[in-house]
């Protein structure tokens, strides 16, 4: 039991104090140097609106394939026993601690034109991915779905299963029991893992410029913008965006702070 009337040591008062201002530090200068004046201009520029549109469109698609394949992967891994799942389970998550860059890489040489599976997509059903807005968003899955799959397997685990037993008695089939119990008792857990995916996928840029290319209109979406106009000569429009994908974020950690992060 925690005593409320301890007193913390100073020294722990101090690193901590210090610590905080690491983080808050650079989020302060940020606002600092935004140019307020000319927000409204610069979030209104063509080029920023087709970026803030495009991130949009790319990041809900990517989590809509995150959706179809990550939701069927975590149940597999939550409620299935077999040789090799530990890897498996290792090698969903590896995107999250993998360099994007890497990540970016690695989809050139599994999905590009010569690639391992690309060159098939290509010859057999004329789809090419790298450089265009499909590869944009294969990118963002790929980084993204991990989030979504180790809180939906959490949620899936943790299930009382006597529900699903109960309604299996009463004549539900599989599907249906999935359908009708278990995604609905796991809801909130899979709404707050596929915001959070969300979240990822809209601030993603290793992959997604390594990948699919940084083309205004094709596959520059908001952080691929942010990095144009800071080497451009408009840095202050790259501040302004970052201010927009620092507020989405902020808005999703405090959004979530009960489900994901466990603070009251």
């Amino acid at each position: 039991m925690s005593r409320r009337g301890e007193r913390a040591p100073l020294l722990a008062l101090s690193a901590g104090a210090v610590a905080a201002l690491f983080f808050l530090l650079p989020l302060a200068g940020l606002v600092w140097r935004a140019p307020w004046r000319s927000v409204g201009s610069d979030l209104g520029a063509a080029d920023v609106r087709t970026a803030l549109r495009l991130s949009l469109e790319a990041s809900l698609a990517a989590v809509a394939l995150c959706l179809l394949f990550g939701l069927p992967l975590a149940w597999v891994l939550a409620r299935l026993e077999f040789p090799g799942r530990r890897l498996l389970r290792a090698l969903t998550i590896l995107p999250m601690v993998l360099p994007p860059v890497v990540g970016g890489i690695a989809l050139i040489n599994a999905f590009g034109r010569r690639g391992l599976v690309g060159q098939y997509l290509e010859r057999w059903f004329h789809i090419v991915l790298p450089f265009t807005t499909k590869g944009a968003i294969v990118a963002e899955a790929f980084v993204a779905m991990p989030f979504l799959v180790i809180t939906a397997e959490a949620a899936f685990r943790s299930l009382d299963r006597a529900y699903e037993d109960a309604a299996r008695t009463l004549g539900a089939n599989r599907w249906t029991v999935f359908r009708r119990v278990t995604l609905p008792l796991a809801g909130p857990a899979l709404a707050a893992g596929t915001v959070l995916c969300w979240a990822r996928a809209l601030g993603e840029f290793g992959a997604t410029i390594t990948f699919a290319g940084n083309y205004p209109g094709t596959t520059q979406t908001m952080p691929l913008a942010v990095y144009l106009s800071l080497e451009s000569s408009h840095p202050e429009r790259g501040i302004v965006l970052s201010l927009v994908l620092l507020v989405v974020s902020l808005g999703v950690l405090v959004g979530l702070r009960d489900r994901w992060l466990g603070v009251a």
